[in-house]
C-alpha cells in the first residue's frame, strides 16, 4: 500500500471534494482494508487511554476516528448506486459483512463503551452544551441498542446475525437489479407506443440503443409498482404487460430473501431485548412506540379508501366498465381529468424543462426562501459525465458546500431517487458539506429537450429538499450532520420543500414553453391543484399499502416468519388484515421490489413517510399563515430545524418553528379527506 491511493490521504481539492479522476476500482479494497484497520486502532487507543475519561479523549475522539474509513464507504457507496458494474457488485457482496462486523466492533468494544457509560452518568454535572450533551447521548444510546450490555455469548451471535442481514441486504439490492432490467418490455414497432408523446417514445428508442436493441424500444421499469406510462398507453394489453412485469419482478429471488431477512431481524431484536424488529426501531424514532404508528396508519386507512371507491367509481364510468383494472387506473385518471378539469398531464410536459425547472425552479426558490446562490463550476470533475457540480453561496455571499445533480437514468444506476452526502458538514473536522442528489429522468436522443412530468419535477424538489438539509448543516461534530436524524424525521424537510413546486410566484418563474418561452398558462396551476385531489385516494391507498407491508414483515416476533416460498401469500393476508386489499391499487411497492425496507434503511420506517408528512403539511400551512415574508419564515426555518441536523430533540425544533405541537388536520385537508 502506498499513498499513491487516493483515499489515503485527505482531498486537497475544494470542498475535499473525493478526487474522482484519480479513482479507479482497485483502490476501494486497500482502502477499506486499511480504513477499517486504522479505525479499530483509534478506538482501542481510545479504551486503553489511562486518563480519566473527559469528553475530549474520549467523545470527541470518538468523532475524529475513521476518517480514511468514512472517505472510501462514501465515494463506494454512491459510486455503487449512481454507476455500478461488475466489479463493484463483487465487492459489495464481499465488503458488506467485513463492515457489518466493524460496525459490531466500534459499537461492543468493552473498554470504550465503559468510558461512555462513565461519562454519561456524570452528564447532570457536566456543564456541557446541549450539542455535547446530544452527541454522548447518541453515542451511548446507539451501543446500549446494539446490544453493549449484552454478555460475551450473546454478543457472538448478535454479530453473526448483524454479518448475515448486511449480506442478504446486498443480496436483494443487486437481485432487484437484474430483476428490474430482465423485466423491461422491448417492443419491435413505434405504433405499440401510441398514445406516448414524442419525446417519450424517442427516449425509449434511444434507450434501447445503449441497452443494444438498436431499433427497437425499451421500457425500463422505475423503482416503484405503477409506471407512469401507464398512464398515456393507449394499448390496453401493452398496459397489462407493463404493469405485471412491475409487480413480478423480484417475487422469484427476493421472496425468499425478504422471509429471511424478516426472521433475522426478529431474532435480533428479541436478542437485544424486544419484541419485534418494528418495537426496537421505533423506540429511537420521534413516533415513540408501536401503538403511535399503528394508530396513525389505521386512523388514515377509511378516509383513504372511501376516497379511493369514489375514484374507482369515477374511472370505471369513464371506462364504461363495472370496475376499473389496475393497469388501467392512471389511463383512465388522465381521462377523467382531461374530462373534469380540462387537464391533460402530457399538456404540462413542454412547460418543464429540465435545465428550467432545475435553475429557474429549484435553485430559484432557494435563493428566494433562504437567499442562497448557485454557480456551475465545470472545471471540478464528478463521478460521472451526468453528474455536474455546483458551488453553492451563502447570503453573504461567502461559499457554502458543493452540489452535486445527478438525474438521468442509465443502467449503472438503480432505481429511484435519493440524496447522499459525500463531505458531512462539521465544524469538528473543518468540512462543508458535498453532497448529491439522484434521479433517473429517461435521457431523449443528443440534442432533444428532456421534458418532466409533474410527479419528476415534485421528485427534484423532494430531493433537493434533503440535499439542503445536508447544505445548512451547522454543528460541530459528524455524528449531528445534515440528515442524520431520526428515521421518521428525515423525509420532512424534504417534503416541505415540495410546496415550492406550485407556489405561484416560483411556478410562474420556470414553468415556460420549451420552444416559444410563453409562460404556462394562468389557468393551468388551478387547475392542476383541483386534479391534484382526484387521485388522492389512490395515492393514500398505495402508499399505506407499501407501510402496512413494512411494519407486517418487521411486526414479526422470532418463529413467526412465513416459509421460504410464502412471501406472496404473506403480503396479501398483511393487506387484507389491514384493510388495504384493493386488486386496483397495489402497494406502491411490492415485496420483492421494496428496496427502502430490504436493501434500503427504511425497515420498519416506511411509515416515516406520511409520519413526516403530517409534520410536512402542518409547517407549510404555517408558511402559508404566519403573516412573514417567506424570506423571514425561510430564516426560521433553516435556523430552527434545518441547520440543527440531529444536534437537538426533533419535534422540539418543529415547536420552535411552528410554535407547538404537530396537528393531523392539515395533511387530511391536503389530500381532499375526512376521518
Amino acid at each position: 500500500m502506498t499513498t499513491s491511493n487516493p483515499f489515503f490521504e485527505p482531498s486537497d481539492l475544494p470542498y475535499a471534494l473525493p478526487p474522482f479522476a484519480r479513482i479507479r476500482n482497485d483502490h476501494f479494497l486497500p482502502a477499506f482494508t486499511r480504513g477499517i484497520a486504522d479505525q479499530l486502532d483509534e478506538i482501542a487507543a481510545i479504551g486503553a487511554c489511562t486518563e480519566p475519561a473527559t469528553f475530549e479523549n474520549t467523545v470527541e475522539a470518538l468523532e475524529r476516528s475513521g476518517a480514511l474509513l468514512g472517505r472510501v464507504c462514501r465515494v463506494f457507496f454512491n459510486k455503487a448506486a449512481a454507476d455500478t458494474d461488475e466489479e463493484i457488485q463483487a465487492l459489495e457482496v464481499e465488503i458488506a459483512p467485513r463492515l457489518a462486523a466493524h460496525d459490531d466492533a466500534l459499537l461492543l468494544d468493552s473498554a470504550l463503551f465503559a468510558r461512555l457509560d462513565a461519562l454519561h452518568g456524570q452528564r447532570e454535572q457536566s456543564g456541557w452544551d446541549t450539542e455535547q450533551l446530544r452527541l454522548l447521548e447518541r453515542h451511548h444510546t446507539n451501543r446500549v441498542r446494539a446490544g453493549a450490555r449484552l454478555g460475551p455469548e450473546q454478543q457472538q451471535r448478535l454479530r453473526a446475525l448483524n454479518a448475515e442481514i448486511a449480506a442478504r441486504c446486498t443480496e436483494f439490492e443487486q437481485n432487484l437489479r437484474t430483476a428490474t432490467g430482465d423485466a423491461a418490455l422491448v417492443l419491435d414497432r413505434a405504433e405499440e407506443l401510441a398514445g406516448l408523446p414524442a419525446d417519450q417514445i424517442a427516449a425509449a428508442a434511444a434507450n434501447a440503443r445503449a441497452l443494444g436493441h438498436e431499433g427497437k424500444y425499451v421500457l425500463s421499469l422505475k423503482n416503484f409498482s405503477q409506471q407512469t406510462e401507464l398512464a398515456a398507453l393507449d394499448d390496453p394489453a401493452l398496459r397489462e404487460r407493463l404493469l405485471a412485469a412491475s409487480l413480478g419482478r423480484g417475487t422469484g429471488t427476493n421472496g425468499p430473501v425478504a422471509v429471511a431477512l424478516a426472521a433475522l431481524r426478529a431474532e435480533r431484536a428479541a436478542l437485544l431485548g424486544y419484541p419485534s424488529h418494528a418495537a426496537w426501531e421505533v423506540a429511537d424514532r420521534t413516533a415513540g412506540s408501536t401503538d403511535a404508528v399503528e394508530e396513525l396508519l389505521g386512523r388514515l386507512v377509511a378516509p383513504a379508501t372511501a376516497n379511493a371507491e369514489r375514484e374507482g367509481a369515477a374511472l370505471a364510468e369513464a371506462a364504461g366498465v363495472a370496475t376499473i383494472r389496475a393497469a388501467d387506473w392512471q389511463y383512465y385518471s388522465e381521462r377523467v381529468r382531461r374530462e373534469r378539469f380540462a387537464l391533460d398531464a402530457s399538456v404540462l410536459r413542454p412547460y418543464l424543462e429540465l435545465e428550467t425547472v432545475l435553475h429557474d425552479g429549484v435553485f430559484h426558490a432557494a435563493e428566494l426562501v433562504y437567499g442562497i446562490t448557485f454557480t456551475p463550476r465545470p472545471d471540478l470533475v464528478s463521478y460521472h459525465p451526468d453528474a455536474r457540480i455546483y458551488e453553492v453561496h451563502d447570503t453573504d455571499g461567502c461559499p457554502l458546500g458543493l452540489y452535486i445533480g445527478d438525474f438521468h437514468a442509465r443502467e449503472s444506476k438503480r432505481g429511484g431517487a435519493w440524496m447522499n452526502a459525500l463531505v458531512p458538514q462539521s465544524r469538528l473536522l473543518g468540512h462543508q458539506p458535498v453532497v448529491v442528489n439522484n434521479l433517473n429522468v429517461a435521457k431523449p436522443p443528443a440534442g432533444e429537450p428532456v421534458l418532466l412530468t409533474w410527479s419528476e419535477v415534485n421528485t427534484l424538489f423532494h430531493e433537493f429538499g434533503h440535499a439542503l438539509h445536508g447544505l445548512f448543516s451547522d454543528v460541530r461534530y459528524p455524528l449531528l450532520s445534515g440528515t442524520q436524524v431520526p428515521r421518521d424525521f428525515v423525509e420532512f424537510p424534504s417534503q416541505v420543500n415540495e410546496v415550492w413546486a406550485d407556489w405561484p410566484e416560483i411556478l410562474s418563474h420556470y414553468a415556460r414553453h420549451h420552444v416559444t418561452g410563453e409562460p404556462m398558462p394562468a389557468e393551468l396551476p388551478a387547475r392542476l391543484r383541483e386534479a391534484e385531489n382526484f387521485g388522492a385516494g389512490f395515492r393514500m391507498v398505495e402508499h399505506q399499502a407499501a407501510a402496512v407491508l413494512d411494519w407486517a414483515w418487521h411486526s414479526l416476533s422470532p418463529g413467526e416468519a412465513p416459509a421460504t416460498d410464502e412471501a406472496e401469500a404473506f403480503e396479501a393476508a398483511a393487506l387484507e388484515r389491514y384493510g388495504l386489499s384493493v386488486s386496483a391499487i397495489p402497494p406502491r411497492y411490492r415485496t420483492g421490489y421494496f428496496a427502502h425496507i430490504f436493501s434500503g434503511g427504511y425497515a420498519a420506517g416506511y411509515y416515516g413517510y406520511r409520519w413526516a408528512e403530517v409534520l410536512d403539511a402542518d409547517t407549510v400551512r404555517w408558511f402559508r399563515e404566519n403573516g412573514k415574508t417567506i424570506r423571514e419564515s425561510g430564516e426560521i426555518f433553516r435556523r430552527e430545524l434545518l441547520g440543527k441536523g440531529g444536534s437537538v430533540d426533533p419535534l422540539g425544533a418543529f415547536r420552535a418553528v411552528v410554535g407547538r405541537d404537530p396537528d393531523l388536520a392539515p395533511l387530511l385537508a391536503r389530500h381532499g379527506l375526512e376521518e
